[in-house]
């Protein structure tokens, strides 16, 4: 079964434009990066698959010649697929386990740009830090994440919702009775995550306490790749690294006993790692004092987000129904899973085709310290963001923020229906997607 996703349609796009680049599907593993692309092949009169990991005995085709038009005549022959310009759809699945075929890329958009080929790989990130300038100007990157809040409720036939929320606003806020529906399927989807194949079991009807237990199964599988990163690093060091994100969660990162037994320069090296395979994704802190918000960026300051809050939540061994069935998250490790959430939103709304960074400000200060957990750009303007897990709580840091770097407006995200409280404009959590929606659209 295949649930249909935001992709679908930028791969579409791409495979209809006249002049094209080969395409790089980026993404941790299991994120369904190769399901997208086998969606997209139903759209050609051939489809030909490459698994670089599984298929061994294709690596030598690519340690000579690595003339596009030689290559898939062999490839042809020894798959016995047709490859013709228009109707093939060519697609190295598990590039990185071949180096010379992610080279490759770069000739096909030089000397065969008629011909449609796609490349992804789980671990690709470890492949192209060899190959820095592989094919600069000559491919192009799509960042595969796991199913949005939208995607979710797409995959549960509420097409309804998704349209209402999005033309909500504070002046038109909605009904309390959508308002509530629009909850519980969140709450749903914190549970349950965005990875594709639990996603795909909820749909099908498959109870929460199954899909905790694939969940489970998912974290195995992730955890038992953490031999592949690199092997000088302990896979005991980058696992505990990886739980130590999860319990750190909401807070900056502390190395100091992030491992047992490792110094600080070992657990970064461990911790770059998890970051390069789209495991976590850090939020660097930032002065904000202008844009681009990277430019006062500083590294040294950062939280860490694991990818999936399904993920999240098994990693913790959170109570389930203390997310189902209480009207706020506060208690539920202190209200982070929001804030996790609403992190991973900003993402998946954002442009597919570039690698997004996320930043948060704070200050330090005696007996005053301030905290706001998202910035944002919108064209010339920086827009703080605020996440409460609840429908109460106070506003000082944000209030603060406005007020020392004069910025006219700031955003909250919380269980709280549309509203507007002075120069704050409230929404509720699930509509994350959308205010990234209504912000680009108003660029």
């Amino acid at each position: 079964m295949y649930l249909k996703r935001k992709i679908d349609q930028e791969l579409l796009i791409w495979s209809k434009e006249s002049s094209r680049k080969p395409l790089l599907l980026r993404g941790a593993r299991q994120v369904g990066k190769s399901s997208a692309v086998k969606e997209l092949s139903k759209h050609f009169d051939n489809f030909l698959e490459i698994n670089f990991e599984e298929q061994r005995q294709v690596h030598s085709l690519f340690l000579g010649d690595l003339s596009p038009i030689a290559l898939c005549e062999n490839l042809s022959v020894l798959y016995n697929t047709p490859i013709i310009p228009g109707k093939t759809l060519l697609f190295f699945d598990e590039i990185q386990s071949c180096i010379p075929a992610i080279s490759s890329l770069r000739f096909f958009y030089e000397k065969y740009p008629e011909l449609h080929v796609i490349a992804a790989g789980s671990l690709l990130e470890f492949a192209l830090s060899e190959l820095p300038s592989f094919g600069v100007g000559r491919v192009r990157s799509i960042f595969v994440y796991p199913f949005s809040f939208d995607e979710f409720l797409s995959a549960c036939g509420e097409e309804g919702l998704i349209k209402v929320k999005l033309g909500a606003s504070a002046k038109h806020p909605l009904n309390d009775a959508i308002h509530n529906k629009l909850l519980n399927h969140l709450k749903r989807f914190l549970v349950i995550g965005g990875m594709p194949e639990v996603v795909v079991k909820y749909a099908q009807g498959e109870k929460l306490l199954d899909c905790q237990n694939i969940l489970d199964d998912l974290i195995i599988s992730l955890k038992a790749d953490f031999t592949k990163y690199k092997k000088l690093v302990p896979f005991s060091r980058v696992s505990e690294v990886f739980e130590s994100v999860a319990q750190q969660a909401g807070g900056k990162f502390v190395f100091t006993g992030a491992a047992t037994m490792s110094n600080y320069k070992q657990i970064k090296e461990a911790l770059d790692m998890l970051i390069m395979a789209g495991l976590v994704i850090p939020v660097t802190h930032s002065s904000a004092n202008g844009i681009p918000l990277g430019a006062e960026s500083n590294v040294k300051k950062r939280k860490m987000l694991i990818f999936d809050t399904g993920i999240f939540q098994r990693l913790m061994g959170l109570n389930i129904s203390d997310i189902l069935f209480e009207e706020h998250f506060e208690m539920i490790n202190k209200g982070s899973i929001a804030e996790q959430y609403v992190g991973l939103e900003l993402i998946k709304a954002s442009s597919s085709y570039q690698q997004q960074n996320l930043f948060y400000w704070q200050r330090d200060a005696l007996n005053s310290n301030a905290e706001v957990d998202y910035l944002i750009q919108k064209q010339n303007e920086i827009i703080p963001i605020e996440v409460k897990s609840g429908k109460q709580g106070s506003m000082q840091s944000l209030y603060l923020f406005l007020k020392e770097k004069k910025k006219p407006y700031g955003i909250r995200f919380s269980l709280e229906n549309f509203s507007i409280y002075s120069n704050i404009m409230i929404y509720p959590l699930y509509s994350v997607s959308d205010f990234i929606q209504q912000t680009v659209m108003e660029e």
